[in-house]
């Protein structure tokens, strides 16, 4: 009985493993790769792309205001323009991925529209530790001057022209940034993302956004590979011994010798004198 419990056990294990979602390496590309915007500034374009190539069968999805809907839903301004890229006003953001129609996701990328006096221009995809990131304190109307960035809600310092730069950034350097100037209110928050450069993403301007490390991926390629041969085998061993420990026990009874009755019988008897 235990044995065929093991068995189930095993058995709903490699369902599991099996029934699980693929890790995916499409991610959502963002062109300008910004993630403040002023309202009413220029459309931003939308894709999801799988190694630099569009990804088919895959939809840009955006979240805001606890409603999802999809690229090139009726009556938004978040529309389609052809079958490749989106593209949304910027009356409003938004939280943004790529979904496929099996239920896989790409990471999330924010965007904000802002009627405030200045952003900053910070990345929208994840940088890579290593190389080197420009934040930019930018006005609505008039040239950068000097400006005060901030980081979760700490104050790092002044740059010039409204320039604050991170020189081979590592994960240290994530966090909620925002800046201001000396007439300019505090822009918007928004995160600045860090990956290993081990990642199997890039970080250019427009590249996907990072996956989870390619040893993840490849221990779950391997699971769902060797998962099967595991249950079969299992479920082999397991009807085996089930049938082996089901097989009747031979009982033996054995005589004994008409001697041995003689000496018992010698030593019970009694002699009454």
């Amino acid at each position: 009985m235990a044995t065929a419990w093991v068995s189930l056990l095993l058995f709903g294990v490699c369902v599991l493993l099996l029934s699980a979602p693929t890790v995916s390496a499409v991610s959502l590309s963002v062109s300008p790769n910004l993630q403040q915007f002023f309202s009413g500034s220029s459309p931003v374009s939308l894709s999801c792309v799988d190694d630099g190539q569009t990804a088919d069968g895959w939809t840009v999805k955006r979240t805001r205001g606890g409603l999802t809907e999809d690229c090139g839903a009726a009556g938004s301004e978040f529309s389609r323009i052809n079958s490749s890229f989106c593209v949304f006003g910027l009356s409003t953001g938004g939280n943004f991925l790529c979904v496929s129609s099996s239920g896989e996701q790409s990471d999330e990328v924010s965007i904000s529209v802002s009627d405030k006096d200045v952003i900053l221009k910070i990345p929208a995809l994840p940088v890579m530790t290593g190389s080197d990131v420009t934040l930019y304190c930018t006005p609505k109307e008039g040239e950068r001057r000097k400006s005060y960035f901030i980081r979760d809600d700490v104050t790092l310092g002044s740059g010039p022209e409204g320039k604050w730069n991170l020189s081979k950034v590592n994960r240290s350097d994530e966090g909620l940034y925002s800046c201001y100037t000396d007439i300019h209110p505090r822009s918007p928050q928004s995160r600045l993302r860090v990956r290993d450069s081990s990642s199997p993403r890039s970080s250019a301007p427009t590249p996907p956004t990072p996956s989870p490390s390619m040893s993840v991926l490849r221990l779950v390629l391997h699971l769902v590979v060797f998962c099967p041969y595991v249950a079969c085998t299992a479920l082999a061993l397991s009807i085996f011994s089930t049938s082996s420990g089901n097989t009747p026990f031979v009982s033996m009874e054995m005589s004994h010798p008409a001697v041995q009755d003689d000496v018992t019988a010698d030593v019970t008897t009694e002699h009454h004198f």
